[in-house]
């Protein structure tokens, strides 16, 4: 059967992160490279000797706050820096986990599975717009809760994500205590519901899953106790998850009807893994899912069968994106998803074979709005093309693509056209093209043109 390579430019830019010169050439179905992707269960973890754990990014955090405290005492020992300072442990690490993240977007044969990562990472956000703690943790959240488990089973990746340290930084739940807990009741604290709110309404159920605000406050009550390690006597590094007993309101819990009794952190685990099988839940990653990949407003039809198949197989993910890609309704040839700022700038460095610099990159998204790990609300960056086809995010995508032209401007726009959207490219687009004044506009002409805006 002869490759076709309008499909092979449709599926790279809405399954994947956009084509790369020679990839609509590939002699093998674009749907059967998808679907190898998936089945080979491979999801790359960014490298690099800057990447460590949160436990151990939070723990020289608070060593770096310590050093700092001590200097502003009037350290009189401590020795005097040559050259300018270094950045603070927050922004290196920062930076480094964007960088790493950058070349694993530009090295992916097609990008379906760092999409994945994209979109999980979104669907339980952590923010560093909440302070230095998510700054130097947000990325490492990433690796260790999402990557592990965007191809495995629901209940797993929503238990990582849940007691990894930044959601529990995040969403207050080390500020959380049981009433009556003997913390509670010595240091007179009580229920913090961020994170119990947001498992139900944004991480499972979704908004009208049938839940109501006694099922928020009994996951509040079911959630105290999960906290970090506050020093290194007791096992794990500080700044790791510890489920801390004292803290724990005692007690069974009722949650959605069902009763759990008070067994430790096993209670939890319990409640997260019904929560994870729960219909509600299937539709409303589904939906997710759906609006994310295909459109703005997805087929039911579509929408019904990702759920059926969440139910089938018991939450796992690569069957579930299995269903996803072979869907008739993910190929309607009509591109109607916007691409986000982060997948406009990855497809046009992939598309231009341009190294990725990180501090472009990083700015470039600050002006766009999709900074990485930087959503101003636990429900995460926006999924529609409202939120980012504004005249003035418009017109900031054509400053940037005229300025990736420019470092680009050794490159035949041409054949940058043909190897990035192929027989996706329209009339009025190759019309375009033969008018540019220059190559860096041709280029950026290329970049603005609809077919590549949208996927």
């Amino acid at each position: 059967m002869a490759v076709d390579p309008r499909w092979t430019a449709l599926a790279l830019g809405r399954f994947g992160l956009g084509a790369r010169p020679g990839d609509l050439a590939r002699a093998e179905p674009v749907e059967e490279v998808l679907r190898g992707e998936i089945q080979a269960g491979v999801v790359p973890l960014p490298g690099g000797p800057s990447l460590s754990s949160a436990s151990t990014l939070l723990t020289a955090l608070q060593a770096e706050d310590q050093s700092r405290k001590l200097a502003r005492a009037g350290n009189l020992d401590a020795p005097t820096p040559e050259g300018p300072p270094a950045p603070p442990i927050p922004e290196r690490t920062y930076q480094a986990e964007v960088a790493a993240r950058l070349a694993l977007a530009q090295q992916a044969p097609t990008g379906l599975v760092e999409r994945l990562v994209w979109f999980w990472a979104n669907h339980f956000t952590v923010s560093v717009v909440r302070g230095a703690n998510l700054r130097v943790s947000a990325g490492a959240f990433e690796r260790e809760a999402i990557r592990p488990h965007v191809l495995g089973r629901f209940r797993d990746l929503l238990l990582a994500a849940a007691t990894h340290p930044a959601m529990l930084i995040y969403l207050d739940n080390i500020a959380s205590v049981g009433p009556n807990s003997p913390a509670g009741q010595r240091q007179g604290k009580g229920l913090n519901e961020n994170l119990g709110r947001e498992l139900l309404e944004l991480h499972t159920l979704g908004s009208e899953g049938g839940y109501g605000q006694a099922d928020v406050t009994a996951l509040a009550r079911i959630l105290t106790g999960w906290s970090l390690q506050r020093d290194g006597q007791a096992a794990g590094l500080p700044g790791a998850t510890a489920f801390r007993r004292a803290a724990h309101e005692p007690g069974a819990v009722t949650l959605l009807g069902r009763t759990y009794l008070d067994v430790g952190p096993e209670q939890l685990r319990m409640a997260l893994d019904d929560l994870a099988v729960h219909p509600a839940t299937a539709r409303h990653v589904a939906l997710r899912l759906a609006r994310h990949f295909v459109a703005d407003d997805p087929p039911p039809a579509l929408v019904a069968r990702l759920a059926q198949t969440f139910i089938d197989q018991d939450g796992d993910l690569s069957r579930v994106s299995l269903a996803l890609i072979e869907a008739p309704e993910a190929w309607n040839p009509v591109q109607r998803k916007i691409r986000s700022p982060q997948e406009f700038l990855v497809a046009a460095l992939r598309g231009l074979a341009l190294a990725p610099h990180p501090g472009m990159v990083m700015n470039g998204l600050a002006a766009l709005g999709q900074p990485f790990w930087s959503a101003p609300a636990p429900n995460g960056y926006p999924d529609d093309a409202g939120a980012w086809a504004s005249p003035e995010g418009l017109r900031t995508r054509l400053d940037l693509a005229a300025r990736t032209g420019q470092l680009a401007a050794g490159t035949d726009p041409a054949a940058f056209a043909e190897s990035v959207l192929g027989p996706l490219a329209t009339d009025e687009t190759r019309t375009a093209l033969r008018r540019a004044e220059s190559r860096a506009q041709a280029i950026a002409l290329v970049l603005m043109a609809p077919e590549f805006q949208r996927r």
